[in-house]
């Protein structure tokens, strides 16, 4: 990173205690995910300086007070949490303003990465002297770029704990299916699946996703019970100890069988899940294996009586987003969406190639060519959104393309979703965790509790 970014002081913050009600009682702490991979500290109120021109480190923070022990315990020094990092030089937090203004008043850059939490946004405010609203464009996209260059390629260790955290996953996705029964509320199941992620040292991912309602994209559980014949569609991954994420989606049948249309349309997910994922290699544009999905789903929905025309022509005029609104997929690391917080334009495409605006791509996190060491998620699905299709109908909207008589079938229809974790290998890809059901016959085979 160092040497990526060449001169001047990188200045890295990592993220503080936040009140969920009031000051004292906290959410759950969760590092910076950069702060974490750079120093390894899972701590709250640090920050840390590295001085490229003098080849300098400094961590900062505050040392434990009397009440800190009386309520916390003993808790270590800054100079014995920095000694863990091989930093011989510390300061206090509050030195932070101080020290920063030296370096600019000689004439130093000082590089920071895009806050996304608002005490960040302050403190960095306050220590340049520039507006609220000035803060996140004034970012380093040196830095910006060199963290990304290197987080981008994972590690034989982090693959390791990727996989871990996906083997974590897999089993949340197996209670999901097994306590999916009729009468049981979405809330009860996805309690479930958080307290397992939580028991296997970790916690989750991000929000469990396990609805009904499939439909919408990111829908959270509701009290709401389950109904035989509903399709439940789970989005749900642990991140473990070390805070690597696992990211996987099951679609479902509340007990035991799937319809016969929920079939045909499950099916056609899946198809096109295992042709993005078989094109998988280094060199190919990930761009490209959307498109290829895309087409896989538009000839699904032809056989459907949704859609007709060529497919290839269907997805080019954009006509597939209808059903398929979101990306393939994104990168995954530390983040569930790797690096999100530093521009999905950073880390998912490139100089050379811009992320697109229109409907059906500009949610696409990752566009760019694949390369050994990426870790990424594929994920197509099928989503039937009412308002969406009245809009279009509407509109007469890509009718070449969308039958629109036959749309209202689907209008309580829901979404169907899968998803697997994949890392790019030297020749082609591997599958991370160990497989997990996703056949019909072996959804439907598995035993309900």
């Amino acid at each position: 990173m160092k040497k990526a970014v060449g001169s001047g002081v990188i200045l890295l913050l990592g993220n503080e205690e936040v009140g969920m009600n009031y000051r004292d009682n906290t959410y759950h702490f969760r590092q910076d995910s950069s702060f974490l991979y750079f120093f390894g500290l899972d701590k709250p109120g640090l920050a840390a300086i590295i001085n490229v021109d003098e080849d300098v480190e400094i961590l900062l923070g505050n040392e434990p007070t009397i009440d800190d022990i009386v309520w916390m315990g003993t808790q270590p020094s800054v100079s014995d949490v920095a000694a863990l990092t091989g930093i011989s030089d510390v300061d206090t937090l509050d030195s932070l303003n101080k020290l920063v203004r030296k370096f600019l008043s000689k004439k130093q850059t000082v590089h920071y990465l895009p806050p996304y939490r608002s005490h960040a946004v302050i403190k960095l405010s306050e220590i340049f002297g520039i507006p609220y609203t000035e803060v996140k464009e004034r970012a380093s996209v040196k830095l910006i770029k060199a963290v990304v260059a290197q987080r981008s390629y994972k590690s034989l260790m982090e693959v390791e704990e990727i996989n871990k955290a996906v083997i974590i996953s897999n089993e949340m996705h197996l209670a999901a299916i097994r306590h999916s029964k009729e009468g049981r509320t979405e809330k009860y199941v996805a309690g479930i699946l958080e307290g397992m992620a939580l028991s296997a040292g970790g916690s989750i991912a991000y929000p469990v996703i396990y609805t009904v309602n499939g439909q919408t994209l990111h829908n959270h559980p509701t009290h709401d019970q389950l109904k035989k014949g509903q399709l439940v569609l789970c989005d749900c991954g642990a991140e473990t100890a070390m805070h690597y994420a696992g990211d996987l989606t099951r679609t479902f049948p509340v007990d035991q069988k799937f319809t016969s249309l929920q079939k045909d349309v499950y099916e056609i997910v899946l198809k096109a899940e295992e042709a993005a994922a078989r094109a998988l290699k280094p060199g190919i544009r990930f761009l490209d294996v959307h498109h290829l999905a895309c087409e896989q789903l538009v000839d699904g929905l032809k056989q459907l009586g949704l859609m007709k025309g060529d497919a290839k022509e269907a997805v080019s005029e954009g006509a597939h987003a209808l059903f398929f609104q979101c990306g393939l997929g994104h990168m995954m690391g530390l983040d569930v969406h790797d690096m999100e917080d530093l521009g999905e334009q950073y880390v998912g495409y490139s100089d050379d190639m811009i992320k697109s605006k229109e409907f059906g791509l500009k949610s696409l996190r990752l566009g760019k060519g694949l390369e050994a060491g990426f870790v990424l998620t594929v994920e197509p699905g099928l989503y039937f959104i009412p308002e969406l299709m009245d809009m279009w109908q509407a509109q007469g909207k890509l009718k070449d393309f969308i039958n629109y008589d036959k749309l209202a079938a689907f209008r309580d229809f829901g979404g169907a979703r899968i998803e697997e974790n994949f890392l790019i290998t030297q020749d082609g890809y591997q599958l991370l965790g160990e497989p997990l059901i996703k056949s019909v016959s072996d959804i439907e085979g598995l035993n309900r509790l």
